[in-house]
């Protein structure tokens, strides 16, 4: 419920102006009963007490150093005034190109491609594109922590499918039953953030057959699409519900740039047409000099990929032979750069949060993954970064099993 705005009139003005907001202010429901995010939490206690932060997810080193000075000579060559609202040009057909190289993907980059500032943004104008109050979204737990508030804030109702550890496999009896008449849009995160999971290509064909089923959209984040390990390769749903989905990609992530917030909307027309009318109203636009730079990383061979993906690949691996040598006991992690902790199974009786907490007072910072749930009966498992220095991570690991030992 809204509350209505209380306003005091010193000497009876109508027209004078509070002091001060008063208690009673109106606030939007779904954004005033949020808390502080664990992520900022977590990072800040990590910084008040020197603890080192393997809890939120960027690289500790930026990007190659081509790519910026790219964007440097962009700025200063200019110019730097509004770009298309779509997109430069150049970059919307140098997305098309990136994708028709790695998936095969014929997309017209005038009518099906938008760029956006950041894959958040792009998420958050597709469900207010595509929903109206009252029709029903599926999404499934655990879930990127942005998807439940955009969702309820564009009047959309969840319908939430839990997923399983240790392998968060989809199960088409317990994803049928969360479709109805009223079912307008499907989220979808592979890699899946925070498990680190990937769905495959029978998933993909399955859940794409439910969507047409019930004349539904789906809006797939794609961000981690080149953070894949072992041998595992990422499979779009664009391959199996091309006319139906909207894929979304992150420069970002690509890049190891993520501050840079340039993402990409790839989809039908029809998608695009609807989509693109929410994006204009929130950020219009994104950075010309940063999509100029990001224009020419996408330039690069597949060689780059796949260098840092063994480079990813050496740090997950130098963590968790760290964890498991004091017993600790870690999931399959296929894709992003976050690996899991099972607590449980490491012979730790305590909550996530509660050894989330115990953690940072032995010098780091982790994120519990009830961060990722929208109710109670989370798993109690811990997500680490590991995309940091050698040295990070030893610190990191050292400082889990000084936790650990602690309750000995």
């Amino acid at each position: 419920m809204v509350l209505p705005l209380r306003r005091t009139h010193p000497q009876g003005s109508l027209d004078a102006k509070p002091d001060r907001l008063g208690d009673n202010v109106a606030m939007n429901s779904i954004y005033a009963l949020l808390g502080t995010t664990v992520f900022e939490a977590m990072s800040r206690l990590a910084a008040e007490r020197g603890a080192v932060n393997l809890g939120q997810g960027f690289p500790e080193e930026d990007g190659p150093r081509d790519i910026l000075e790219a964007a440097a000579r962009a700025t200063l060559d200019g110019p730097n005034q509004y770009p298309p609202m779509r997109g430069l040009p150049d970059l919307r057909a140098a997305v098309a190109a990136h994708y028709n190289a790695h998936h095969g993907f014929d997309l017209d980059w005038q009518r099906e491609v938008t760029i956006t500032s950041g894959a958040t943004e792009a998420i958050a104008a597709a469900l207010l594109a595509f929903i109206e109050p009252g029709d029903e979204v599926v999404l499934f737990e655990p879930l990127y922590d942005a998807y439940l508030p955009m969702v309820r804030r564009a009047g959309g109702v969840p319908r939430i499918v839990r997923l399983h550890p240790p392998h968060w496999r989809f199960e088409r009896e317990t994803i049928a039953a969360a479709f109805n008449a009223k079912t307008r849009v499907v989220v979808i995160n592979t890699p899946l953030n925070p498990s680190a999971s990937m769905m495959n290509r029978d998933e993909l064909t399955m859940l794409a057959e439910l969507c047409r089923a019930h004349d539904a959209i789906c809006v797939s984040d794609e961000v981690w699409e080149h953070l894949t390990f072992d041998g595992a390769r990422h499979v779009s749903m664009l391959e199996a519900l091309r006319d139906r989905t909207l894929k979304i990609g992150s420069a970002g992530k690509m890049f190891s740039l993520t501050g840079w917030k340039v993402g990409f909307a790839c989809g039908a027309p029809v998608l695009m047409d609807q989509f693109a009318k929410a994006h204009q109203f929130l950020t219009f636009t994104t950075p010309p000099n940063l999509q100029r730079a990001v224009t020419y990383a996408l330039s690069k061979p597949a060689a780059y990929y796949n260098e840092m993906c063994a480079a990813f690949q050496r740090s997950r691996d130098r963590l968790v032979a760290a964890l498991e040598g004091e017993g600790f006991i870690t999931l399959p992690a296929r894709g992003a750069y976050f690996v899991s902790v099972d607590l449980a199974a490491s012979g730790i009786a305590m909550s996530d949060e509660e050894f989330a907490r115990h953690a940072i007072e032995h010098g780091v910072a982790t994120i519990p993954y009830s961060a990722f749930y929208a109710g109670p009966g989370a798993p109690a498992l811990l997500r680490l970064c590991f995309a940091k220095k050698d040295a990070t991570l030893d610190r990191g690991a050292e400082a889990l099993i000084k936790a650990k030992r602690a309750l000995a």
